[in-house]
Formats: C-alpha cells, sequence, structure tokens
C-alpha cells in the first residue's frame, strides 16, 4: 500500500497546499517518514489525512471561476465503522461548498471497499451543491454495486460513461470538460 502515491503530475497547475482557500493549505507532508496507515499498512505520505482511519484523499484540482475540484480518493470508505462520509464531508466538501465549489469529481480507483450506513451526509451535499453535480469516476464495480445497494446512486453520479481509464492522460480542464459534458448528458 506504500507504492500506491496520489497522481502527482498536475502539481505544475495546482497544489492544494499552497491554495489559501484549500483545506490542505500550508500542509507540508514528511517525505522521510511514512506516518500513516490503514490497517496496519502504511500509506505514501503525500495523502492526506482527514480524521478517518481506513481513507485518505489528494486535492488533486481545484477551479474556483468554474466551481470544480478534482479529489482522488483512497483506502477503504467504510461509514458503518468510520463513518467515513462525515469526516470527508465536513472536513474537505463543507470547506469547498464554502469556496463556491459546486461541482466535485471524485476520482476513486483506489477505493479498495465500501461499507455504507445511512444517507443523511451524502443528501446533505447533495443539497449543498444545488445546481452542480457529484461524479465518482473509475470506482471498482463492486463498490458501485454497494453504493447502489445504500441507494447512493440518488446523490452520487457514477458508472458507465463515468468509468475513464485514460484521465490521466487529460489536463485537468480538459478532464473537466469531459465530465462535465457527460454529466450534462446524464442530467438532461
Amino acid at each position: 500500500m506504500q507504492d500506491i502515491e496520489p497522481f502527482y503530475n498536475w502539481e505544475k497547475y495546482y497544489e492544494a497546499n499552497r491554495d489559501k482557500r484549500s483545506p490542505f493549505y500550508g500542509h507540508e507532508p514528511n517525505l522521510n517518514q511514512y506516518e500513516n496507515d490503514i490497517y496496519g499498512y502504511y500509506i505514501h505520505p503525500l495523502w492526506d489525512e482527514i480524521g478517518s482511519a481506513t481513507l485518505y484523499v489528494k486535492v488533486l484540482f481545484a477551479d474556483y471561476e468554474k466551481h470544480f475540484v478534482i479529489i482522488e480518493l483512497f483506502g477503504e470508505w467504510n461509514d458503518a465503522k468510520h463513518n467515513d462520509i462525515m469526516y470527508f464531508k465536513r472536513r474537505v466538501v463543507d470547506e469547498f461548498v464554502a469556496e463556491g465549489i459546486n461541482q466535485f469529481i471524485l476520482i476513486g480507483e483506489n477505493i479498495m471497499d465500501f461499507h455504507g450506513a445511512e444517507d443523511d451526509y451524502y443528501a446533505e451535499w447533495f443539497e449543498d451543491v444545488e445546481d452542480g453535480w457529484i461524479a465518482a469516476v473509475s470506482f471498482r464495480d463492486h463498490v458501485e454495486r454497494e453504493w447502489q445497494r445504500f441507494r447512493l446512486d440518488y446523490y452520487l453520479n457514477f458508472g458507465g460513461t463515468l468509468h475513464l481509464d485514460n484521465w490521466r492522460t487529460l489536463q485537468p480542464q480538459a478532464f473537466y470538460e469531459l465530465v462535465k459534458s457527460l454529466m450534462i448528458r446524464r442530467l438532461n
């Protein structure tokens, strides 16, 4: 697990720890020491901690003029045991919503599993974005099946055309425009 790094090729365009509007502003990871772990397995220090024992994130890009953010997730999304959605919502989502963000792109190919519970935080998030949307890109099939089981497909858009294996080949603005076009088709 320590070898799984967040995507860093967009750092020439954006770094969350240099963005005064980001919840991770000023955070300097210690690249010489692995401190965080998931179930006893150390993880790469570039993943940002949100207070959860099993879910970590990396804000890859934020554009406040176009009102979107791209966030890569890592670990196990465990609402049943750790209430991960609460940590993610309060520590990351709420901070960006307060800055005018209403379009969230979540990249989830490094989410290994999902354990659901109540949908209160998802409903709140859905209300927060009003005219925006929440797109979950490239999550694993079994995670998406669990989301459907817990009826989170009412709040999150995932599956089908949002399985984008080549997202890393795009620049952040082009990736956003692609996801936005897919979302417009879905929502119209």
